[in-house]
């Protein structure tokens, strides 16, 4: 039987997720046959598992993490928020339905919470670790008889506890100590030790505060880590967008049903990006409609606060208009959705000759494919689809040529005047395609070219659990967990 060791936090945006990754790719160099878990998790931001269905973006990089194809065994509950107080429940990885927070407190949660914890008990049998995430706080009042995403798991599981705090934000110890006064005695029991995580400074400075948690709780501080910058992607709940212009002027409209906006990372860190949400803003060389969760609202929500009418303006006078996804849906002429919003029909922006109608079933796929776009024609390129929208268009994009690695035809994306829209999640992230894509609208501008740093996702993982190991007593886990 395998060992759980699950990372709970003093709140959201502590580091569990990058805790969990980090402690995947440590064990697993160590030789350790691990697997993450996290039972339920809220994101717009996911991705493909090997069996085609969807699952948090989280889980999906700790599974890299791990050394093991990301399952949708790791993260069977997704809630995806789609607004009004509702969310789509995917379990593992299937979409089963629209519910309200109420309905699903009352209808759904406890016995998905039983399937999952099936899931669980299986993944335990089979591996020797299993790395479990929690979700928010532990100790939430007004939540935790209702949270099936901490304690309640760590109990079924018999997991060891380590709870991570992030010391940038301050009041680190405090929340150490209230998260500790507010779980029950049982509860206290199985926390092996605390983490302080994104210090800045010198450690030993932390020394009284440390002693005290080790005095008062006789659990041991097991260690402090250091801020680090990096470029995994982040957990999307407590992300703080960024408004960085660079000589080349980006814009990425931050719609209120935003998903998968980590795709545009690697234009933040070649050039800088500016998130805008409102009409007055729009004044970009780029302006990038992103992913959502829900396009239609989305697409009215810009029609009604004239952030439509300013991007088709910023067009006439000479920007590129780019959407991925749900923004490519959006950019169309017109889109027919039986299925999300129910509204039928909805003309669309109409910088693209595409029209879209929405199916019941979702594609969620690995993808590569070659870009048709004659400024770029011939290069091949990566990334992944999550869509229930059906495109067709006579100026296509790209070709796919490989869906998970099998041999496949199918056109994708449209071609516009100054404008392209793609389904492919992902596309800024194949560096050869962003640099020329960047440099030729530099060269417009009279701008020198530049080069798009390369990095690796996995030189990444392995860095950033490098730099956790060295902070951190792994023996003392290890030995913990009767390894």
């Amino acid at each position: 039987m395998g060992k759980a060791l699950m990372i709970q936090g003093t709140s959201s945006g502590a580091g569990k997720s990058l805790l969990a990754l980090a402690l995947c790719r440590i064990f697993s160099n160590l030789g350790y046959d691990v697997v993450t878990f996290k039972s339920q998790n809220m994101s717009l931001n996911s991705a493909p598992s090997i069996e085609g269905g969807e699952i948090s973006r989280a889980q999906y990089l700790q599974a890299l993490a791990c050394k093991k194809k990301p399952s949708v065994k790791f993260n069977p509950i997704l809630l995806k928020p789609e607004g009004g107080m509702r969310s789509q429940v995917v379990f593992m990885g299937k979409p089963i339905g629209s519910v309200s927070a109420k309905e699903y407190m009352l209808s759904k949660k406890e016995e998905l919470f039983s399937k999952a914890m099936k899931v669980l008990d299986e993944l335990l049998e089979k591996h020797d670790i299993v790395v479990i995430e929690g979700a928010g706080s532990p100790v939430e009042i007004n939540l935790k008889d209702y949270d099936i995403a901490n304690m309640r798991v760590a109990k079924h599981a018999k997991a060891k506890v380590i709870l991570v705090t992030d010391i940038d934000r301050g009041g680190s110890f405090a929340s150490i100590v209230g998260t500790m006064e507010l779980l029950s005695e049982e509860e206290r029991k199985l926390v092996m030790g605390f983490i302080f995580n994104k210090f800045r400074g010198d450690a030993s400075l932390l020394k009284p505060g440390l002693d005290y948690l080790e005095q008062r709780y006789g659990k041991k501080v097991l260690g402090v880590i250091p801020y680090t910058e990096h470029k995994i992607p982040e957990e999307d709940s407590l992300t703080e967008f960024p408004k960085v212009k660079g000589e080349l002027h980006i814009q990425i409209v931050k719609l209120p049903h935003i998903s998968n906006f980590t795709d545009f990372e690697p234009l933040h860190w070649a050039n800088g990006i500016d998130y805008v949400s409102n009409a007055e803003e729009i004044k970009g060389d780029v302006i990038i409609v992103p992913g959502s969760k829900n396009t239609v609202e989305d697409l009215l929500w810009m029609r009604e606060n004239g952030i439509e009418d300013a991007i088709l303006e910023a067009h006439k006078d000479g920007a590129f208009v780019i959407g991925v996804c749900g923004g490519f849906q959006m950019l169309g002429k017109k889109i027919i959705d039986e299925v999300e919003s129910k509204r039928g029909k909805i003309n669309g922006v109409g910088l693209l000759e595409t029209k879209t109608f929405f199916a019941r079933t979702k594609r969620t796929n690995h993808l590569k494919a070659q870009i048709l776009w004659k400024p770029l024609g011939g290069m091949v390129v990566e990334g992944y689809e999550i869509r229930m929208g059906r495109s067709t268009s006579e100026r296509h994009f790209s070709v796919i040529h490989e869906i998970n690695g099998r041999p496949t035809f199918e056109y994708d994306g449209a071609i516009g005047e100054r404008a392209f829209g793609t389904y492919l999640h992902g596309i800024f992230h194949n560096f050869d395609f962003t640099e020329r894509f960047l440099n030729m609208l530099r060269a417009e501008k009279g701008l020198e070219p530049i080069s798009v740093g390369r990095w690796s996702l996995e030189e990444e993982i392995e860095r950033f659990a490098k730099i956790v190991e060295k902070s951190i007593d792994v023996d003392y886990i290890l030995g913990k967990l009767g390894l």
